[in-house]
């Protein structure tokens, strides 16, 4: 069974923090393998403005999207001190925005209306997917608390299964007929996902399934955000690969 997260407001503060600090003395021009085109300083951009783009749509109130354009204070300083300090901030924005609108008060996300609070969940796990990708591009391991690494998967699964309209990444992760379970071996974390007609579903809970995979939980959300191949893994693959080959290039993570 999957644990939430007890505190996501302290936890999306603390890997702000961590991420501004594996920045440190580090060539923002470095670049990032994961995100194939953008350097150090482009995710740094990317992190600190997602998080000010979600606060001011919690601020505001909003039913609609915001202009990525129109976010206030959404361009971090020229100097590397600076740029880090803003994006150590960027988390706490958005708590404050959450607190003065009201956790429960509905306002736009992709998903359709949701209480302002549900950001902060959502960043929070934008926050530790981005933290390895800053730790690949620099070489250094990514060490991330098994909880919480199982709540990123956690996350990142209900999105892929609840994004609505035709064609998207929950009507065709997984094939009809087919299922993907995952393990975290450091967790008493799983997940079954199943293939239908009409999309994929799943369950937090184990059950056979046409393919799974075993590993720490780190490591499946390395592999489940397209972070890491599996060979570069402590996972074991059981079963068809072809079903998590078609699951990872169908769901991929920006």
């Amino acid at each position: 069974m999957v644990q939430p997260v007890q505190d996501p407001a302290a936890a999306l503060v603390a890997e702000d923090h961590a991420f501004a600090d594996l920045l440190r003395g580090a060539d923002l021009t470095t670049p990032v393998p994961t995100c194939p085109g953008w350097t150090l300083q482009q995710l740094l951009r990317h992190l600190g403005r997602g998080h000010r783009w979600a606060a001011q749509i919690v601020r505001e109130r909003r039913d609609t999207a915001l202009d990525p354009r129109q976010v206030e204070d959404g361009k971090p300083p020229p100097d590397d001190d600076g740029a880090r300090a803003w994006v150590a901030r960027g988390g706490q924005v958005l708590l404050d925005a959450v607190s003065g609108t009201g956790p429960e008060t509905p306002v736009w996300t992709f998903l359709g209306p949701r209480p302002a609070a549900w950001w902060i969940r959502r960043r929070l796990h934008e926050t530790t997917v981005h933290r390895a990708d800053a730790a690949i591009a620099l070489g250094l391991p990514y060490e991330i608390p098994a909880p919480l690494a199982a709540d990123a998967v956690s996350e990142w699964i209900e999105l892929v299964v609840a994004e609505p309209g035709p064609g998207g990444r929950g009507e065709r992760a997984v094939d009809p007929g087919a299922s993907l379970h995952l393990h975290a071996t450091d967790t008493d974390a799983e997940w079954t996902l199943r293939g239908t007609g009409e999309g994929t579903t799943f369950e937090p809970s184990h059950a056979k399934a046409t393919t799974a995979l075993r590993g720490p939980a780190s490591d499946l959300l390395l592999a489940v955000s397209g972070r890491r191949r599996i060979a570069d893994t402590a996972i074991e693959l059981f079963g068809d690969e072809a079903v998590w080959h078609r699951f990872t290039e169908r769901t991929p993570l920006s």
